[in-house]
């Protein structure tokens, strides 16, 4: 390090700081990410139980690297995933399982949600966009209550073989989940509230996993319930936490990666006019967006050995917590990180994670984005900042906005 001495410098956040959970973080992670990935890019979080990693290259290693751990059982229990995300001794959802019963759970799914299958359903997830976005009171409006909430939300339903009329309650019991799911500390309040909100989800699932046994149909959930491989099927309890995972998961990442695209057009007119100009911009300019502002910020695996990454000696057990969002703005690996450019080339995401647990619905967020964008773009054109701004959500691991006001018209 040149210039100051490092006894100079101001302690680095650690933490609380370093969640969405800290007002300072929440509004911009990205100059605090900077800063450890410089000064620290294995950065011991003592207060937290973790070790934060920032730099492209060794998220990258980690997230692919099949011999670490994903079990919270398995950590250590001063650990950050054995203190926030251990559920007793109950099995965890495929988000966090290691294999053999990870790969068997994939195994059973992955051919819903291969490029070729999620491409079946484009016309319909664009049908859904038209109609959302038609139904928008502009030219002032909230983006995240009228598009970027309702749209993955109805999607999701379709896919499923759900009533899309009840959208609203699916939205309230997703949201509800990950408040709680993926925040280190909850209220009580907020604990009740999730449980009630599975509870419901759960009743909704079972009674349709019950009527699609009976009567297969052309769904997801039908596909799930038909799943074979070898003569192994998935239980009624299995479909439902893949159901859970599609509409909590897929749901909130899908909708803040939505919000994310169309705040950075918004900062950015000059890229939003070339959008419009140029719709055929739209795939890269969702990858843009992932790489620039993912809904996801973090991500985790457990050492099943002693290790050491650079000279840090990380013991058995303890907790890897990968940043994507530091990763993906590593000037090692993207020129101008902090820039926003639509025809960026040579993009490499850490925004779905790596190895076994790459996101199954990676394909199906990026469509999503690009037709919400997409109708947007055509029936609004060019959209900027209206004058009630916007206020990010405090959820940690994700980053996404509960509001967001846009303008269309001239700036």
């Amino acid at each position: 390090m040149t210039g100051r001495a490092a006894s100079d410098l101001p302690p680095l956040p650690t933490g609380m700081a370093l969640t969405a959970l800290d007002p300072v973080f929440r509004e911009d992670p990205y100059p605090i990410l900077a800063e450890l990935r410089r000064r620290e890019p294995v950065h011991h979080d003592t207060e937290l139980g973790r070790y934060v990693l920032t730099r492209h290259d060794d998220v990258t290693e980690v997230l692919r690297d099949l011999t670490l751990w994903s079990d919270p059982r398995r950590a250590n229990p001063e650990t950050f995933t054995h203190r926030f995300l251990r559920d007793g001794d109950e099995e965890p959802s495929m988000l966090l399982m290691d294999d053999p019963g990870h790969r068997r759970l994939r195994d059973l799914v992955r051919r819903s949600f291969t490029p070729r299958a999620v491409e079946t359903w484009r016309p319909r997830v664009r049908a859904v966009a038209e109609r959302v976005v038609a139904a928008v009171e502009g030219p002032v409006f909230e983006a995240i209550d009228a598009v970027c909430g309702p749209f993955p939300t109805v999607v999701i339903a379709e896919m499923l073989g759900i009533d899309t009329g009840n959208h609203e309650d699916f939205k309230r019991w997703s949201d509800t989940s990950v408040q709680v799911g993926f925040n280190p500390f909850p209220t009580p309040e907020q604990v009740t509230e999730a449980e009630a909100a599975r509870d419901a989800l759960e009743r909704v699932f079972l009674g349709e996993i019950e009527r699609r046994r009976a009567a297969p149909g052309d769904d997801l959930i039908s596909d799930m319930v038909t799943a074979e491989v070898s003569g192994d099927r998935l239980t009624d309890r299995e479909i439902v936490s893949m159901c859970d995972l599609l509409l909590i998961a897929g749901n909130v990442t899908t909708t803040d990666l939505i919000g994310n695209a169309l705040s950075a057009l918004a900062a950015h007119p000059e890229q939003a006019r070339k959008l419009c100009a140029q719709p055929g911009l739209l795939p890269n300019a969702v990858e843009e967006t992932l790489r620039y502002d993912s809904p996801v910020t973090n991500s985790g695996r457990i050492a099943s050995r002693d290790l050491e990454i650079r000279g840090v000696s990380i013991a058995q057990g303890e907790t890897l917590s990968v940043s994507l969002a530091g990763a993906n703005r590593d000037p090692a690996v993207h020129p101008d990180p902090d820039g926003f450019d639509l025809e960026r080339q040579g993009i490499h995401l850490a925004s779905f994670g790596g190895g076994r647990h790459f996101c199954l619905g990676s394909h199906l967020a990026k469509l999503e984005a690009q037709e919400a964008l997409g109708a947007l773009g055509r029936r609004f054109g060019p959209l900027h900042a209206a004058s009630k701004g916007s206020v990010r959500a405090a959820v940690p691991s994700f980053r996404g906005f509960e509001q967001l006001w846009l303008e269309a018209g001239s700036a």
